[in-house]
């Protein structure tokens, strides 16, 4: 399932005329890192966070960048939505349907 999500992801950055790569860091990988012009940003997908490891290693990738480009952490949940860190956190359809990226 957390295949097909990212790549429903994938495609729509795709569509909406990013060029898209995997991120790496010192700890493992970011799921996309989505250039477009001078716009930059970073997407982590997931379909739950249902503990506090999955929450760490999903966030502490995207804490690890110290730019100020937009970052996504993206999630089926029933509950996403906030702010973390200034960690955007979304579900995944809202981040799909959003004109803000």
């Amino acid at each position: 399932m957390a295949s097909s999500l990212e790549n429903i992801v994938y495609l729509e950055l795709c569509r909406r005329g990013y060029t898209v790569n995997v991120g790496k860091t010192s700890d493992g990988e970011i799921d996309f890192v989505a250039v477009r012009q001078n716009e930059k940003i970073y997407v982590q997908v997931t379909q739950e966070i249902s503990s506090e490891k999955t929450e760490k290693r999903e966030y502490d990738r995207l804490l690890e960048i110290h730019d100020n480009y937009p970052k996504y952490v993206l999630k089926t949940d029933e509950f996403a939505g906030g702010n973390y860190e200034g960690i955007k956190t979304m579900h995944i359809a809202d981040f799909l349907l959003s004109s803000e990226y």
